[in-house]
């Protein structure tokens, strides 16, 4: 008679769900997944490209400028012009993040492991911020530097008053920013929607606010969540405007309600 024995399967050793491997997941599925580094890469590209080709193009039109597009600051301006389209890349990616997972499911397996919930969205922050600071200030350094190479003996070096605020601060601006659409996934957990609503206060809102009288426009355009966290990356402050990092904070508080209100909502929602 054959004796047929069965072996014992292996336990498997489940580490504890602790902040730092909600983090090292986070980072897993940062990485592995196929549009985060196509949308990544497009942001790299627009921030350096764009700077790149606006200086090329300014230099050679040197002669018919006006004298006051030839002033070190619009210079400055004109290098780091990819960030108009970088914090459009940077926001949907945010927002992709997370809907994604609401999108096929994955965020019911994402929180029947973490159960407290809030640990997913520090996470998910803890990952995305880092990365696009680390991204935006490298595409940021090299559209300075590349731009003004290209504008030749009109270039203005980095220690142009402003010029390092304003390459540190493009990176800032997204960063922040980046955090921000991740708040606004989590809030509304629908790509499409949560899009919008970035795009409403980033273009939409803004829009508005310009066809407003002048006198209105003053009390309402500089304290917009987007013109005051733009504020820390422009090297000329207009009349009515807020003081670079006075309008950061602004754009940071902005978001921390935010994720404030995240928070709430994935802590008393269902998956």
């Amino acid at each position: 008679m054959t004796t047929v024995s069965f072996t014992q399967p292996s336990r498997l050793d489940v580490g504890p769900v602790t902040q730092a491997n909600v983090i090292r997941s986070e980072w897993i599925k940062f990485r592995t997944v196929r549009s985060t580094v196509i949308v990544s890469a497009l942001t790299a590209l627009f921030m350096v490209g764009l700077g790149l080709l606006v200086s090329s193009v300014t230099n050679a039109r040197w002669s018919h400028l006006d004298p006051v597009e030839q002033l070190p600051y619009n210079l400055v301006r004109r290098s780091l012009v990819g960030v108009n389209l970088a914090q459009l890349t940077v926001g949907v990616l945010g927002v992709l993040v997370i809907t994604g997972e609401y999108t096929t499911g994955m965020i019911r397996a994402t929180l029947g492991a973490v159960p407290k919930r809030l640990p997913v969205l520090w996470g998910k922050a803890a990952v995305f911020a880092p990365v696009t600071f680390a991204l935006t200030l490298a595409a940021s350094f090299a559209a300075f530097l590349g731009g003004q190479a290209l504008l030749g003996a009109h270039g203005v070096p980095l220690s142009t008053p402003g010029a390092l605020r304003a390459v540190f601060g493009v990176a800032l601006y997204l960063t922040v920013l980046s955090v921000l659409a991740l708040a606004l996934g989590f809030l509304i957990r629908n790509t499409a929607g949560a899009i919008t609503a970035l795009f409403a206060i980033l273009i939409v809102v803004p829009a508005v606010a310009a066809a407003l009288p002048d006198t209105w426009q003053r009390n309402i355009v500089p304290y917009l969540p987007s013109s005051a966290g733009q504020a820390v990356y422009m090297t000329h402050q207009v009349p009515n405007s807020l003081h670079p990092w006075n309008g950061f904070a602004l754009f940071c508080g902005y978001t921390a309600v935010a994720v404030a209100g995240a928070a709430f909502a994935l802590r008393r929602r269902d998956a």
